[in-house]
């Protein structure tokens, strides 16, 4: 239609100019788009709803995750190819500095964790370690301590220099503080362990005492993968929100961190190894426990008995009389259990021929 004040474009110029049909023309503007096409951009809709939902962390596999507890049976190939099209990814990891300082490498310190992130029960192992952040004042650190068995950040201590603003070194005591929260917080009553770096903060005396009547387990000498739970976590704070922000202060940097780790990561961020749950999820527990009590069982089982099955269908005795049937369990003329390799699979299958044979003897 011809809006008032312009003038009206020749439809049939501009498809000559740029080489295309009236044909074609009307037919693109008549076109509807396939049940296919609505169900992909409904889709990618959801896909970037759960995406702007994690604060633009979440993946390919988590956002796959999340569509299949609503019910959508999507493939995380699928998701993968939909966030390419939009044009969304997960975090990128930066690079990490090292923040061990003064190792000991005494043979005193025992690993008596063993890289074993899969305890029994709550608060039979715990993991702790301290990182920096950097805001305009200085550094803060962030000393953390989680339990293993639900991947659950059950304490936490930002601390710094200069009466709570940036500091320039990293102090044992934000290390005891969150040490002893922790104790607080959970009122452990069987034996537990701790684990952690072999840093100066842990090798101290003081911590000795904050960690009485704990069984204390620390990594190997430059073995950073013992401790892999923790730095994973201090990994994932840095790159999905630390990151984002030009940090003015400590009060700032201390709001980042309680919002992370209160209101997202221990509440709402799905993690695998809870079946793709909050680590305080009531459905959490009952995964974990779960998958790993019967887990392993179920899958031996599963294998015995479809090896079982499978014996029985390829080896099935043959019982007929009959002598011009195949079997594949028929004996060669030394006596031996050899199979027959020209057999047919089936043991009961006629040979081509003979009905003939029969007739003829």
């Amino acid at each position: 239609m011809r809006e008032e004040g312009k003038r009206r474009l020749n439809v049939s110029g501009v498809l000559r100019i740029l080489g295309v049909s009236r044909s074609g023309y009307n037919a693109f503007r008549k076109h509807t788009p396939s049940a296919g096409q609505l169900e992909k951009e409904k889709r990618m809709e959801e896909i970037k709803a759960i995406y702007e939902e994690s604060h633009e962390i979440y993946g390919a596999p988590k956002i796959a995750a999340k569509m299949r507890q609503k019910g959508d049976k999507v493939s995380e190939r699928t998701v993968g190819k939909y966030m390419r099209e939009i044009g969304i990814r997960a975090c990128y990891r930066k690079h990490r500095t090292r923040t061990t300082r003064d190792s000991d490498f005494s043979s005193e310190l025992k690993n008596i964790l063993n890289r074993n992130f899969q305890p029994e029960r709550p608060d039979a192992s715990w993991c702790t370690d301290i990182t920096y952040i950097w805001t305009g004042e200085g550094f803060v650190y962030l000393a953390s301590v989680m339990d293993l068995y639900s991947r659950k950040i059950i304490s936490w201590t930002l601390g710094g220099g200069g009466g709570g603003g940036g500091g320039e070194t990293l102090e044992a005591k934000w290390v005891l503080e969150a040490v002893e929260k922790a104790k607080e917080g959970r009122c452990v009553t069987q034996p537990l362990v701790i684990h952690s770096d072999r840093g100066v903060q842990y090798t101290s005396r003081d911590y000795e005492e904050a960690a009485e009547g704990m069984e204390r387990s620390y990594s190997t000498k430059a073995s950073p993968w013992d401790n892999a739970c923790i730095e994973s976590f201090h990994s994932l704070i840095k790159r999905e929100w630390i990151s984002r922000f030009r940090i003015i202060d400590y009060s700032h940097a201390y709001r980042l961190v309680f919002e992370y780790i209160e209101a997202f990561y221990n509440t709402v961020r799905i993690h695998s190894h809870c079946g793709y749950c909050s680590p305080t999820n009531t459905k959490s527990s009952i995964w974990i426990g779960w998958k790993r009590k019967c887990g392993k069982l179920v899958k031996v089982l599963i294998y015995v008995i479809i090896s079982s099955c499978i014996r029985r269908l390829r080896y099935q005795p043959c019982h007929c009389d009959n002598h011009f049937f195949a079997c594949r369990n028929d004996k060669d003329s030394k006596g031996m259990g050899v199979e027959d390799p020209m057999a047919p699979r089936h043991p009961h299958v006629r040979l081509p021929g003979a009905d003939r044979a029969q007739t003829n003897s």
